[in-house]
């Protein structure tokens, strides 16, 4: 039986790519999953919705719950927690999953793009540990996650697209400053982030088809969270990479994760990471 057989995630967005894939496989590990999205019904060029998410994660013998939420809201956040901990009795892991991007510097982003970057990656990121922090405080395994890169400050990086830079550099400072915040009530708070692009239908979506060619399956994420999520003891206060967690956990090798078409020696190192 899985130590975290019986847990309880609560997950932001999920119902396609990273988000799903990591719901997938804690659902394996018989871990309850909570999605808090809105997408509860099918867009017209994306695939997934909190009905056909619950689904699967039904059919692999777990137990699922979705909540139709806004991720910058914070009364429909704190009613979603309170819902999923009603339902379940208890929330454990919780996963800042959901995200916005707009890659372009100062001149190309509009107050309206910037705003809802800053909103749906960092605010969010708040308001969901703000909503979580009384339901941690009494788990048997409370974790807080959230999908941020590690902070590298070459200017190579900082000139390229400022303000979604900003906006994912938040969100792992947050987690960061968290880890010690919370450090006195046993709470691991820690980022998550591709070594490699990860092909998702976001990813697609700003450079296109093409990206399948040099990328990895968003399952390397998800095997990367089981990892983070069974270490002993409970590491708090790290900036990881997927490769890094499977490395410490015996993976040796990667080929499984590669996309089909792709080639392991022609994969693209995701933003931020320089080797």
């Amino acid at each position: 039986m899985s130590a975290l057989q019986g847990l309880t995630l609560f997950i932001t967005g999920g119902t396609r790519g990273i988000g799903r894939a990591i719901a997938l496989r804690l659902a394996r590990e018989g871990v309850n999953i909570v999605l808090a999205a809105k997408t509860d019904t099918p867009h017209p060029h994306l695939p997934g919705t909190l009905d056909s998410v619950c689904a699967e994660v039904k059919a692999l013998g777990a137990q699922a719950l979705g909540i139709k939420a806004d991720v910058r809201q914070p009364e429909q956040i704190e009613a979603a927690m309170l819902q999923a901990a009603e339902h379940f009795g208890h929330l454990d892991i919780v996963i800042n999953n959901a995200g916005a991007i707009h890659l372009a510097g100062l001149e190309g982003t509009s107050l309206k793009q910037f705003d809802l970057m800053q909103s749906v990656n960092e605010r969010a990121s708040f308001i969901v540990a703000q909503a979580a922090l009384p339901y941690l405080k009494v788990s048997r395994h409370p974790h807080l996650l959230s999908l941020s890169p590690p902070l590298n400050l070459s200017p190579a990086w900082l000139g390229r697209f400022a303000p979604y830079t900003l906006s994912k550099y938040g969100m792992t400072l947050l987690m960061l400053g968290l880890a010690e915040e919370f450090r006195g009530y046993g709470i691991a708070c820690n980022t998550l982030w591709p070594r490699t692009y990860i092909a998702t239908s976001a990813t697609e979506r700003f450079a296109g088809e093409s990206v399948r060619g040099v990328s990895r399956t968003p399952d390397i994420m998800a095997d990367a969270v089981l990892a983070l999520l069974q270490m002993q003891p409970v590491p708090t206060g790290k900036s990881w990479l997927d490769e890094e967690l499977l490395k410490l956990s015996g993976v040796e090798d990667f080929s499984p994760y590669t996309f089909p078409g792709s080639q392991d020696d022609a994969l693209q190192l995701d933003f931020y990471v320089d080797a």
